[in-house]
């Protein structure tokens, strides 16, 4: 069985937790920020986990993450 290459571009933005769950950071918050309300630079700020819909698709290009 060949190795799997992992996506450098998906490993550099995705990390995994403990319980196995990827976790990701929101977009949206490098530039115009100035039309954007206090409240949703602040949401942009927190990280989030990756919804169960694209699970899938991100194990197979992050074989090894």
């Amino acid at each position: 069985m060949p190795k799997l290459k992992t996506s450098r571009a998906a490993a550099k933005r995705f990390s995994k937790t403990g319980t196995g769950k990827l976790k990701r950071f929101k977009a949206g918050k490098q530039h115009i920020l100035t039309k954007k309300s206090q409240k949703t630079k602040r949401n942009l700020r927190k990280a989030t986990m990756t919804d169960s819909t694209n699970v899938k698709n991100m194990k197979k290009i992050l074989p090894y993450l």
